[in-house]
């Protein structure tokens, strides 16, 4: 029986494809499927080479050499590069190699071709490298650029312009710079494998029919894709940022689809649910790849579209509160409720609803009352209250829960509702057998950012809890103060079905172990976890500065020096911001300084659009760049100082909450990250830089 190959990929490999004229890239997809029959060595067309130990090969097609590594079952594309000489086998130029050993060992990281913070924060710009050739019309054209941007990149004659080159897609001027500049092999290794499904799929990622490909799944995280689907319940599977867990999800749905399979089942369907509209499209493409025409048994969707279509099913249109009106209706209340007790009694519930902040008593009522669906006061009074500091003893519960009556009084004379309720009243609907749909497997992506009501509505539509996966991690949670699974539904145990992934493959050891050290006051989930990772780097930044136009002076010398520094364009920079306010106000002035930059509000993510990604750090959840500032602290509200009316634990509990937000966005950096702080700042948020882990500087 022939061995069956899969062939996975290096960015560098395809990015070199695409720049091929159409004739050349169809000899080198053929040569690929050659590899796919047998990949071994035959002395001619395919050899052996000394460099990695003997594991380095490479197929000759034309004046092109594709080199690669095999081992069973896989076969991986590193390169394709142009030499016509046959003595290139045997003494690779150095250029090439970048200073790779005829026994390097592909899983270390090259200290070399990591970024550097003298250079980074020069006070000179290092001087500008010349381009080899000069750009043409020609070029372009081959390079399929479109002409909209011809003008702007022909005069270009420097590899910092061509990178820096404003109103040009990134895309198109990384490829111009790798045509320039090929990367170096031992820099190429440490890039990410991506599988493809069908050779084929080259030509379509070519012609814009596919968006990317698939991650390769390393050995940890293959075991969990099938890992408790012959068990009698749910399985979760817990991972700290840039451990995969999304990737093993949609591997779990191929899985669950081969296991619907194998019972003969040919009417089914499964149910993929992702934390934000944004990423519907590309999980629906990935899974597309994965699944190919068996994505018909597949349904991606958020929770709380879930929701809208149950509803609607229903007969029942929904008017939803946004959160500054829930706040303003929610003070209303709490003047006009009316307490229950004698005098005495009422006087004591009005002294702790004084104590309590709108905000914290809008989180008791929609994530502990109406998330968990407490009918009663006496339930309300029962129940564990998981992650919530502030301690309310029996009376002061009573006052919450008359508050909370008289809001859902309010809300339903206007005939407004919060999310929460109307995922209630859709859970309640299936329950009851008024709507009908039914998944028979669901896989929960990122469940920690999904309160108990939508959990629990989600896990209402599968009657099979082995046919539910979950993924989490507490501590990304950047809403709740955390639950128990049991308080969501009953389906939800996960005893003996529970484990970790513990590699990060996206950002380097110092951005994560740095961001650890900083979290250390706000982990919802204190379980030890030995990390590990695959890439390594300069320490994290930290910068004070005095005021809001030296910090944007300080980031339009940083951005483009840090994109320089790692070969990248200025469109691999996020500056991640606490509010909408100070992020508009941020992108405005970058580009005062002539950093093309914008703000993108959640539902308004372009990620291909050129220039700096200025997003808000809940905004970036689920999101990935090289290079990531956090700033525009200067007079934003609650990241500046700690509001004065806030009890000590409400303090302690929402601080711990913005830490996590701020974990989160620390954690989207994958090479370079830096946070600037203000000097006259007394917020315990933008504190806790431990210089074990975080660079300082003067």
């Amino acid at each position: 029986m022939a061995t069956e190959w899969f062939v996975t990929q290096k960015p560098d490999f395809y990015k070199s494809l695409r720049m091929l004229p159409d004739k050349e890239m169809h000899q080198i997809i053929d040569k690929i499927e050659q590899l796919t029959q047998d990949p071994t060595p035959d002395a001619k067309v395919k050899k052996q080479l000394k460099y990695m130990n003997g594991r380095l090969h490479r197929i000759r097609s034309g004046d092109y050499r594709i080199f690669y590594t095999f081992e069973q079952p896989y076969i991986s594309i590193l390169a394709l590069r142009r030499r016509s000489d046959d003595t290139y086998d045997e003494d690779l130029d150095v250029e090439f190699l970048g200073g790779l050993a005829p026994h390097f060992d592909a899983t270390q990281v090259s200290a070399r071709t990591q970024p550097d913070w003298e250079r980074i924060f020069a006070p000179k710009e290092p001087e500008k490298r010349p381009l080899p050739e000069p750009i043409t019309v020609a070029l372009l054209e081959q390079l399929h650029i479109p002409q909209t941007y011809h003008a702007r990149l022909l005069p270009i004659t420097t590899e910092p312009d061509l990178l820096d080159c404003p109103g040009v897609p990134d895309e198109y001027l990384l490829l111009l710079d790798q045509y320039m500049f090929e990367r170096p092999l031992v820099q190429v290794l440490q890039q990410p494998d991506y599988l493809l499904r069908d050779v084929q799929d080259l030509l379509r990622y070519k012609e814009g029919e596919l968006l990317g490909f698939l991650l390769k799944l390393s050995p940890e995280q293959e075991k969990y894709v099938s890992w408790g689907m012959k068990g009698t319940g749910p399985t979760l599977l817990k991972g700290g940022p840039g451990t995969g867990k999304s990737t093993v999800a949609l591997y779990r749905v191929r899985a669950l689809v081969e296991q619907m399979r194998q019972k003969g089942r040919d009417e089914f369907c499964i149910l993929f649910t992702t934390y934000t509209n944004a990423l519907v499209k590309s999980s629906q493409q990935l899974l597309q790849q994965l699944l190919g025409e068996d994505i018909a048994f597949v349904e991606v969707q958020t929770a709380d579209k879930i929701t809208a279509q149950l509803l609607a099913q229903a007969g029942i249109k929904v008017s939803y509160i946004d959160n500054y009106h829930l706040l303003n209706l929610l003070k209303q209340a709490i003047k006009q409720v009316e307490l229950s007790g004698n005098t005495l009694q009422q006087q004591a519930q009005r002294q702790a609803l004084a104590r309590l902040s709108a905000d914290y008593l809008e989180q008791e009522i929609n994530q502990v009352i109406v998330a968990r669906q407490l009918t009663t006061l006496e339930e309300y009074q029962a129940a564990a209250r998981v992650g919530r500091k502030v301690r309310l003893n029996a009376l002061q519960r009573q006052a919450v829960w008359s508050v909370y009556e008289k809001l859902r009084a309010m809300l339903a004379e206007r005939q407004l509702e919060t999310w929460q309720q109307a995922r209630v009243k859709a859970a309640e609907l299936v329950m009851r057998g008024e709507v009908h749909l039914r998944y028979d497997a669901i896989v929960i992506d990122e469940a920690q950012d999904l309160d108990p009501s939508a959990l629990r509505l989600l896990t209402s539509l599968c009657d099979q809890p082995h046919r539910i996966f979950v993924t989490a991690d507490a501590n990304q949670s950047i809403y709740g103060s955390g639950f128990n699974w049991s308080d969501v539904s009953a389906q939800l145990q996960f005893q003996g079905r529970t484990s970790i992934l513990r590699v990060n493959y996206r950002s380097t050891r110092e951005i994560g172990e740095a961001a650890q050290s900083y979290l250390a006051n706000g982990v919802l989930d204190s379980e030890h976890i030995e990390r590990t990772y695959v890439n390594s780097g300069p320490q994290p930044g930290v910068r004070v500065i005095n005021n809001g136009g030296e910090e944007v002076q300080f980031l339009a010398r940083f951005l483009p020096a840090a994109a320089r520094e790692v070969r990248l364009s200025i469109g691999a920079c996020a500056v991640l911001c606490p509010t909408s306010k100070a992020g508009k106000a941020l992108a405005a002035e970058l580009k005062q300084y002539g950093i093309e930059a914008t703000f993108m509000a959640g539902n308004e993510l372009d990620l291909t659009r050129a220039g700096v990604k200025v997003l808000t750090l809940k905004s970036a959840k689920g999101l990935e760049f090289p290079i990531v500032a956090l700033a525009g602290f200067t007079g934003s509200g609650w990241f500046a100082s700690v509001p004065k009316n806030y009890t000590e634990d409400e303090r302690e509990e929402f601080l711990a909450i913005d830490r996590r937000s701020m974990f989160v966005g620390m954690t989207r950096a994958m090479r370079v990250l830096l946070v600037t702080i203000p000097a006259d700042t007394t917020s315990p948020l933008l504190g806790g830089f431990d210089p074990t882990y975080w660079n300082l500087g003067n």
